[in-house]
């Protein structure tokens, strides 16, 4: 039997997937690959097998990708053809060394032409280019963070107290980083799904007004919310000097380390219902229930956004 191989080890979501990939199987059954020499130094002092990777280059993927019977993709934090173009290398590299199943992270309703998200592109164009070269595939549909929005919370509670930006009423279920990572290791370790799309949503809809008053209810703080247009969302983005695409300049310890485009777009998606998947896939993946926002504000230091680990863009 051939090995699990992780990519993404060096970020956010793939060092916690990791972490419970660890707890699920041994460790001789693993590969990590990151881009960070660095970050891999803890799993090689294991007698793990990694490897550092460029996804932005063909070259040398497939040879460490060999010996891999799945792969887990997690998808790269920039947005557009240069993303397209490094998920289109490690799925060509994966059919190299004859992997056969791909676990990828993408985003809830990522095949609807109508959602206005620019994520939802590059998933879009990935989950259809895995499918053409006939690998198998489990594609984990991710909901929107809830530390995103924790940390959004806590931004307006420095300031005005008013959080704004343009979802309106919309509904998500908003989903903990952590169990995304969760999902993967899941996804990776089981052998129970094949060609199967999977929604990992939270375990409750709620507007951004609902999520601000459980905030409220566990903070003490009186955060209200106020809706805004699209122009003025990117406004606000743009006086805290964030970037309109990851082609920008991102800032060291931005409390929004995501490109403005990215997050006003899946602010219009989700006012305009695109975004309210709402399954028990995530339980059936996993044999748990994910966190709810409630808790994730009850114990709010450990589910901040963090900084944004990205060296390719």
């Amino acid at each position: 039997m051939g090995k699990l191989l992780l990519t993404g080890v060096d970020g956010n979501l793939g060092k916690q997937a990791a972490a419970y990939l660890l707890d699920l199987v041994n460790k001789d059954q693993v590969i990590f690959c990151g881009y960070d020499p660095s970050s891999l130094k803890q799993y090689e002092e294991q007698g793990i097998d990694t490897h550092v990777t460029n996804f932005n280059k063909l070259d040398g993927l497939a040879e460490a990708f060999a010996g891999a019977d799945k792969i887990a993709l997690i998808s790269m934090p920039f947005v557009g053809i240069k993303r397209q173009k490094a998920h289109k290398n490690v799925v060509d590299a994966a059919k190299a060394a004859g992997v056969k199943q791909i676990i990828y992270t993408s985003l809830v309703n990522a095949t609807d032409e109508t959602n206005p998200s620019v994520e939802k592109i590059d998933h879009a164009y990935t989950e259809n280019y895995i499918k053409s070269v006939g690998l198998d595939y489990i594609f984990l549909r991710n909901s929107q963070y809830a530390e995103a929005m924790i940390t959004n919370y806590f931004t307006y509670v420095k300031t005005d107290g008013v959080l704004k930006n343009s979802q309106g009423d919309g509904k998500m279920a908003y989903i903990s980083r952590t169990d995304c990572a969760k999902a993967v290791a899941h996804a990776l370790a089981t052998h129970d799904y094949h060609e199967a799309i999977l929604n990992i949503n939270g375990p409750e809809l709620l507007t951004i007004s609902e999520f601000v008053a459980v905030g409220n209810e566990v903070t003490g703080h009186n955060i209200s919310y106020q809706e805004i247009t699209d122009e003025e969302n990117y406004l606000i983005f743009d006086a805290m000097g964030v970037p309109r695409t990851t082609d920008g300049i991102f800032k060291e310890d931005s409390e929004a380390p995501f490109s403005s485009e990215g997050m006003v777009t899946f602010a219009q998606a989700i006012r305009l219902g695109k975004m309210d998947q709402f399954t028990d896939d995530f339980v059936k993946l996993t044999g748990q229930q994910p966190m709810t926002v409630k808790y994730m504000f009850e114990h709010s230091d450990d589910f901040q956004v963090g900084e944004r680990h990205s060296k390719d863009n």
